[in-house]
Order: structure tokens, then sequence, then C-alpha cells
């Protein structure tokens, strides 16, 4: 697919990527390393907050959708 500029696109247009299934081990490991907040380490800890379970990690989910930007069909070409 050719570099897109912001008059390429349209309202409604749809870009795939790949998949991605992200894993309780990836996620404690994640935040053992950057973001040791409870709700991403203690699943005890997390029942108590808005997510009301394991949480990845902001930072971490970032990175991912990254990582699946770079691997789709969307290619603005501003990069």
């Amino acid at each position: 697919m050719e570099p897109m500029y912001l008059e390429d696109f349209a309202a409604g247009q749809v870009f795939r990527s790949p998949t991605y299934e992200v894993t309780e081990a990836e996620i404690l490991a994640y935040a053992r390393q950057y973001d040791p907040q409870p709700f991403h380490l203690d699943h005890e800890a997390a029942k108590g907050t808005l997510f009301g379970g394991l949480a990845a990690s902001g930072w971490h989910t970032a990175a991912m959708t990254m990582r699946l930007i770079v691997g789709s069909e969307f290619r603005p070409a501003w990069g």
C-alpha cells in the first residue's frame, strides 16, 4: 500500500492489523520491570479498582498498539 496523506483518508475507512493475544505472564513481567502498580501485579488488589481485575499497564498497551500499527495496512506518509 502506498503512503497516504491526510486528503487520502475517508471517514469510516478500516485498516487491518495482525492480532496479538496478551498473556497474564506478559502483563506481570512488564509490570514487574517497568510499572509495578498493584493493579498490574496483584489479582486481589486489582479487584478493588475500576478495572475489576488484573490490567496491563497503559505503557505496555501503547507499545503493543505501536507494534500492531507498524505491522498493519495503515501507511501514513508522515511515518
